[in-house]
């Protein structure tokens, strides 16, 4: 057998990971930042915040690296951060959960989103995504074997048709894999729609993950409600968070996921073997962070409400129709107004014609499905207020 017909080979060229050759592919994102190097473009591209997080937050890191703490933490994570878990989801949501028999803590929410898929996933089981999609899903869908199912999204709302949700989910569903606040789009699901898809789990023997890492970046007066909380959750729900969005700590990558002992220990039966443990000196780091006071959740979801509206009125003026994101980092922005009909082409032009990189949508699309989202840019709000200001600037003043 050759190398690229090994199955994870099919699998990865199937996600979009490889190319037909079994190179990898280059993504968007890492073309997109390339060229906001090569021009001096100011990177809206990725969603990662250029300032640090809580000074709470990074001093409990270095007290920890300090101390001592440096070496390999309990598999499940540490249990001064699983409590503060624990403590988090009674604190916000109500919700009472064993930090012992209902908490994991995992290397970012990428390893707990892989670690569940691979671990309740096998050949031919499907996967139910809104789309467009977080990249990462469609590539561990595929490694794991699934069979991709996605319920659109379309614009200006992005909110998903809950007939879509009961055409998509079947009995060969395996899992209904949810992300709100949404990422691209910024869309919060509603609590209604959280009910059908509780509801089709229970009816098709299938369990409901929910990705909520924006769950503390909301705008307008929102309230986040996880899916966790809805009638009908318990023992079908598979919650996954993390630390890096709230705190501004990515690098660090401390996610975690809380469910009922029996679905928790099939995930950390996958998990122990990807990281196995990660983090040691930056989870007691994040637990102080989840301790830290209301005042902060609120601030910090303040600040990122008026960098979305500062980006925004920038886009507006160059010409672009803008929509208006419930939550997450990033704003999408419709270029059709200004004649573009590909976005992927546009972004490519817009760092010599405006200085500014961004993502087009059909990059979280899959290619059969993207005439639909063809002039739809993602933009990231999560920087500086004055590289926000300057990338506004540009875009008015660019000839787009």
């Amino acid at each position: 057998m050759r190398v690229t017909d090994a199955p994870w080979m099919r699998a990865a060229r199937g996600a979009l990971l490889l190319g037909d050759d079994g190179t990898p592919r280059p993504t968007i994102f890492a073309e997109m930042s390339a060229l906001a190097t090569a021009t001096g473009a100011l990177n809206l591209g990725q969603g990662f915040p250029d300032e640090d997080g809580p000074t709470e937050v990074l001093d409990a890191a270095r007290e920890a690296i300090a101390s001592g703490i440096n070496q390999y933490p309990p598999g499940l994570g540490m249990p001064v951060l699983r409590e503060a878990i624990s403590r988090h989801q009674q604190r916000f949501y109500g919700l009472d959960v064993d930090p012992d028999r209902e908490v994991l803590v995992t290397a970012g929410a990428t390893e707990a989103l892989a670690a569940t898929l691979l671990a309740f996933v096998d050949d031919g089981d499907e996967v139910v995504t809104l789309e467009p999609v977080y990249d990462s899903y469609a590539g561990v869908i595929a490694l794991a074997g699934g069979r991709h199912v996605p319920v659109p999204l379309t614009a200006p709302d992005f909110m998903p048709d809950p007939d879509a949700l009961r055409a998509a989910v079947s009995d060969r569903t395996r899992v209904i894999l949810l992300n709100t606040p949404h990422n691209p789009t910024g869309a919060m699901l509603a609590p209604a729609f959280l009910d059908l898809a509780i509801e089709l789990a229970h009816r098709h023997d299938a369990i409901v993950v929910t990705d909520e890492v924006y769950e503390h970046l909301i705008f307008d007066g929102r309230v986040h409600v996880p899916a966790a909380t809805r009638p009908g959750a318990a023992g079908r729900v598979v919650t996954i968070s993390s630390a890096g969005k709230t705190f501004s700590t990515t690098g660090w990558k401390i996610g975690w996921l809380a469910a009922a002992p029996e679905l928790r220990d099939a995930v950390l039966a996958v998990k122990q073997f990807l990281t196995y443990v990660s983090g040691a000196p930056f989870q007691p780091a994040i637990a102080r962070g989840l301790d830290l006071p209301d005042s902060f959740y609120t601030e910090a979801a303040g600040a990122l409400q008026s960098k979305r509206d500062l980006l925004s009125e920038g886009l507006r003026a160059a010409g672009f129709e803008v929509s208006r994101p419930s939550g997450s980092y990033f704003v999408i922005a419709d270029a059709a107004p200004l004649g573009v009909d590909d976005a992927q082409e546009f972004c490519r032009r817009l760092p010599e014609l405006a200085g500014v990189v961004g993502i087009p949508l059909t990059a979280f699309v899959h290619p059969e499905r993207r005439a639909t989202y063809r002039s739809l840019v993602r933009f990231a709000f999560c920087k500086r207020v004055e590289v926000l200001r300057e990338a506004a600037e540009r875009l008015r003043g660019a000839a787009l």
